[in-house]
């Protein structure tokens, strides 16, 4: 048996309006929400028992995952009363695990969409004798990120904050959000407190000099938390640039799930994803979006980077560019939003030809 831990507690603040009903962790990406895509990537590692662990709207994950068969592996929910942090998360649902003190125990951000090969970071582990690897990808620009530094046989020398000048950047490693762990340290993580695992677990492990490595994969990674990065993580698994077994159709230039009409003369590109009993009306295009189930996409509309709430309607002729649309909001015909617009779910913008862009 290999145990995994998928940490899907987050509310997905920066991702509203959409993580208004619904936790960003089960959000559909290209039509299948985030924690399947890494359910079906971890049962490809030979992953058998996966402990969720939820916080905000727990319910939506057990109504919608059940007891796991049907994704083949066994689910087992563990649910925060109030937030813990990554460590404190772990922690909590330490009770639940089954291995053995010296077996390895995976853990997965809830946000990221990865290609990394997963039992090569499980064997580097067990080679190694480590009490904990660490996925690390290397990135153009780190400094929005922490910085993990390896010697040259990958063991961990260092976790430096988000670097604020040129000279801080040492390294263009960071921490891509999967851990192994050795069963046993999972119960020395504190109880009963907030703690983060990055901050806190990690650099204290190298202080009483435990074996911390460092896995470098340089396959797909992405962090799903802004609106730009959901756009794009859904259009990439469209067109097959990020791997998931879970994907629910060919990969292609679009996806069309059963029940969604579109219309002959619509433009579908860019890896579009139209979900199931949504509609693209005549002339209208959509380019690198995601329409999620039940949304309209009405005559002559354009709808490049954008994510269109279920239920949504985007009246004729509207033209969103980069633009998240909440469950069942109503952009009436003619109106032009753009650059990181938002539109809060159930509102109505009229048929009055409003133009808005916003920076944020």
């Amino acid at each position: 048996m290999l145990e995994a831990v998928l940490l899907v507690g987050g509310q997905g603040t920066r991702l509203r309006p959409l993580t208004v009903t619904t936790p960003k962790p089960m959000l559909p990406v290209a039509g299948v929400p985030c924690t399947e895509h890494q359910i079906a990537r971890a049962r490809e590692a030979g992953v058998t028992r996966v402990i969720l662990s939820t916080s905000y709207k727990p319910e939506v994950f057990s109504e919608y995952f059940g007891d796991g068969s049907r994704f083949g592996v066994e689910l087992v929910y563990v649910t925060e009363d109030v937030p813990l942090g990554t460590g404190g998360a772990i922690r909590h649902v330490a009770d639940e695990l089954q291995s053995a003190p010296d077996d390895p125990i995976l853990v997965f951000n809830g946000d990221v969409l990865s290609g990394h090969d997963i039992g090569g970071q499980v064997k580097l582990w067990r080679d190694s004798d480590s009490d904990v690897s660490l996925y690390l990808t290397r990135v153009d620009d780190p400094r929005a990120y922490g910085l993990v530094t390896t010697d040259a046989a990958g063991r961990v020398l260092e976790f430096l904050e988000k670097p604020t000048t040129d000279a801080q950047i040492v390294t263009d490693q960071i921490n891509a959000g999967c851990y192994v762990f050795r069963r046993s340290l999972i119960d020395q993580i504190p109880t009963g407190r907030p703690v983060s695992v990055e901050r806190e677990v990690f650099p204290q492990l190298l202080e009483r000099g435990a074996m911390v490595t460092g896995f470098v994969d340089d396959g797909y990674w992405l962090d799903l938390g802004t609106p730009l990065s959901f756009v794009k993580g859904s259009r990439d698994l469209v067109r097959g640039i990020a791997p998931s077994p879970a994907l629910p159709g060919p990969i292609g230039d679009f996806l069309i799930r059963p029940g969604a009409e579109v219309e002959p003369d619509a433009i579908l590109r860019g890896g579009a994803y139209v979900g199931a009993g949504a509609s693209v009306g005549s002339g209208a295009i959509v380019d690198g979006s995601a329409l999620f189930d039940g949304s309209v996409v009405s005559a002559g509309a354009h709808v490049k980077d954008s994510v269109i709430g279920s239920g949504a309607i985007i009246g004729a002729g509207a033209i969103l560019d980069g633009v998240i649309v909440g469950d069942h909001a109503v952009i009436g015909s003619g109106n032009e939003l753009t650059s990181g617009a938002r539109v809060w779910p159930g509102v109505t913008l009229g048929d009055t030809a409003v133009r808005f862009s916003s920076d944020r």
